[in-house]
C-alpha cells in the first residue's frame, strides 16, 4: 500500500507515521487502552528517522489570551500533530477534535488514528478542512 500521495502536504513524514502505527496495530491488535499504543508507537517512531515528542504540552489561546493547556499525543519533526484513540470506531467528535487542535496550536496537518478496531483507522488532517467545516457551520446557521 502505497501511502505517500504528492498531493498531500508532508506525505513523506505521514505515510511513516502510518507505517509505523500499522506494524504496531499488526503486533498487538486492538483491545488495549490508549496509553499502551501511544508507548508503543513511541518505541517504534524511535526506529525511524523521524523527530518526535510525545504528550508535549501546548498552549490553547482565545483572542490571543492563553486560557489553558493541551498534551498532544505526539509532535512529529515539530509539522504533524498526531491524536491516539482505542476505541470501537472513530466518529465526527473525534475528528472535530483533532481538527480544533492543529487550529488551537497553529499547526497545517495532523494525523488522527485509531487503534481500537480490527483494522487500523486513519485520517489525514488538515487546517483547511478546520476552515471547510467552519464555513459550513455558519452556511447552515444561516439558512
Amino acid at each position: 500500500m502505497n501511502l505517500i500521495k504528492k498531493e498531500y502536504k508532508h506525505s513523506d513524514i505521514t505515510a511513516k507515521i502510518i507505517g509505523s502505527a500499522m506494524r504496531v496495530h499488526s503486533e498487538l491488535g486492538n483491545g488495549f487502552q490508549e496509553v499502551i499504543y501511544q508507548r508503543a508507537l513511541a518505541i517504534d517512531l524511535g526506529d525511524t528517522e523521524l523527530k518526535f515528542v510525545r504528550e508535549v504540552e501546548m498552549p490553547v489561546h482565545y483572542k490571543e489570551v492563553r486560557i489553558g493547556t493541551r498534551r498532544v499525543d505526539f509532535l512529529v519533526e515539530d509539522k504533524i500533530l498526531v491524536e491516539l484513540k482505542a476505541i470501537i470506531n472513530l466518529e465526527d467528535v473525534h475528528l472535530n477534535q483533532a481538527l480544533n487542535y492543529l487550529e488551537a496550536f497553529k499547526l497545517e496537518i495532523g494525523l488522527l488514528i485509531n487503534f481500537g478496531s480490527k483494522s487500523l483507522q486513519f485520517k489525514r488532517l488538515t487546517i483547511e478542512q478546520k476552515l471547510k467545516k467552519s464555513t459550513e457551520s455558519i452556511n447552515q446557521i444561516n439558512k
